[in-house]
């Protein structure tokens, strides 16, 4: 297990998630962000089932600033209630967390 996450949310269009990924990596929350979509999703929300168009972003991030990254995101989301999420890196290249690590530390 290493200190790395990958953090991903979803927003209702690519500027909104493009702006949470610049935004994020801009303030080194995050060492770097990817946008895909659209995806489709499928889900609950206000006690009805819904269908629409998402974009996600996935960040790279580690556990120390995982705090300062969701609540940036859940600051700057447009949505009242985003979905946060986080997964470890169970494993990854030493560079490469060494480089994640360097990247996300905050200048002192």
């Amino acid at each position: 297990m290493t200190d790395g996450l990958q953090v991903t949310t979803t927003t209702a269009d690519r500027d909104s998630a493009a702006d949470l990924a610049r935004s994020a990596v801009a303030a080194h929350l995050a060492a770097s962000a990817q946008v895909s979509g659209p995806v489709t999703s499928f889900f609950w929300h206000l006690d009805e089932q819904g269908e629409g168009e998402e974009w996600q972003v996935t960040f790279k991030t580690t556990t120390e600033r995982y705090p300062a990254l969701e609540a940036h995101l859940r600051r700057e989301h447009p949505w009242d209630n985003p979905e946060v999420t986080a997964l470890p890196l169970v494993a990854a290249s030493e560079d490469y967390l060494a480089w994640l690590r360097r990247t996300v530390t905050p200048e002192q």
